[in-house]
């Protein structure tokens, strides 16, 4: 009985002993309730601490109308496909990573679930997830923050969303980066380099993020009066295999680019593989920018010079959002994240 004892998990109960209030009292401080002063929260915070209380979240879903669980959806096939072949998905990586260590903080869960990008697919899969989970809000990433019958259909539901990575949405809360800013910088870095004959592989058109940034570079080159070339544009999909088509395209051109500026770090790291069989020497024949600058970034020969969209902080500013409830997500909002350009080695100064 007595080792049976230690190894019990402590209760609500033993808190409020703990800290000599009642159980009502540590409830309210569990639940974040504003009607409790800053020394007793901060007593009985104490004797959570102390004896390592986890509260229960079926226990909390009955004391209230919250589930303290934040629902984050994402392309099912292109995930799918990710992880089938081992190369795993540092977006969602970075995604969770965010949203996740937020939703902890608050005492709350993140779940994560596919969805697949077709209707009606796609609406049916989340009104199941709707109606088993019964979250307090949901996440929608690209291409899903596009999807207005998923946005309609949580809107209908009664339920609060955040659209992280892009949006041009009056619903929902929309945490972005500005892409076509970030495609403008990325592209000014090169013609400050002395770069004129500068491509750019595309993103999916599924993606609002893809026809920003290619506006952004398109931008950048007019204002430098730096004509584009036609084999300087090419389509991608945000795949390893659309970067190599891409690039093998780009070196086999007449007007062959000193520069590119690919639209995720997947597609820039085919063209680093066909710089290499090429011959191409990265960055004294040819330089290259990625966008996204997920962690693999630093272990690609050279590093590569990147874009950084704070993923993380979007997710984790769309949780905070959804947890806070401030925001009426049905009216909507827009939040924009700073991002970042990041000079390694894979950019430097055109070829004589």
């Amino acid at each position: 009985m007595a080792s049976e004892s230690r190894t019990k998990s402590p209760t609500i109960r033993d808190v409020a002993a703990a800290a000599g209030v009642s159980h009502q009292t540590v409830s309210r401080v569990i639940n974040k309730s504003p009607n409790v002063k800053v020394a007793l929260r901060e007593k009985v915070q104490t004797a959570i601490d102390e004896l390592g209380y986890v509260p229960n979240i079926a226990a909390r879903r009955m004391g209230g109308n919250r589930s303290y669980l934040i629902l984050a959806i994402n392309d099912r096939a292109r995930t799918l496909d990710n992880w089938g072949v081992g190369r795993g998905n540092d977006w969602v990586d970075q995604m969770l990573f965010g949203g996740m260590m937020e939703c902890e903080k608050n005492g709350f869960r993140m779940i994560f679930d596919l969805i697949d990008t077709e209707n009606p697919a796609a609406g049916k899969q989340l009104a199941a997830a709707l109606s088993s989970l019964r979250p307090d809000g949901v996440i929608l990433t690209p291409p899903h923050s596009e999807n207005q019958d998923l946005a309609d259909l949580l809107i209908a539901n009664g339920t609060p969303f955040a659209r992280i990575g892009s949006s041009n949405k009056d619903d929902g809360i929309n945490v972005v980066m500005d892409d076509m800013a970030a495609a403008q910088a990325a592209t000014q870095s090169l013609l400050d380099l002395g770069h004129r004959k500068v491509a750019f592989i595309a993103g999916s058109s599924d993606y609002l993020a893809s026809s920003a940034r290619l506006n952004g570079y398109r931008q950048a080159m007019a204002e430098a009066k730096s004509p584009i070339h036609p084999d300087w544009e090419q389509p991608g999909d945000f795949s390893f295999a659309s970067g190599t088509l891409a690039a093998e395209k780009l070196f086999a051109s007449t007007s062959r680019p000193t520069a590119i500026l690919a639209s995720n770090d997947e597609m820039a790291f085919a063209v680093l593989h066909q710089a290499d069989k090429f011959g191409v020497r990265v960055p004294e024949d040819l330089s290259v920018i990625s966008f996204d600058d997920t962690p693999g970034v630093r272990f690609s020969v050279p590093p590569l010079t990147a874009i950084r969209q704070p993923i993380a902080a979007m997710a984790r500013r769309a949780a905070s959002e959804l947890i806070e409830q401030k925001i009426d997500s049905q009216q909507g909002a827009e939040i924009i994240l700073p991002f970042e350009l990041i000079i390694r080695r894979t950019t430097g100064p055109a070829p004589e």
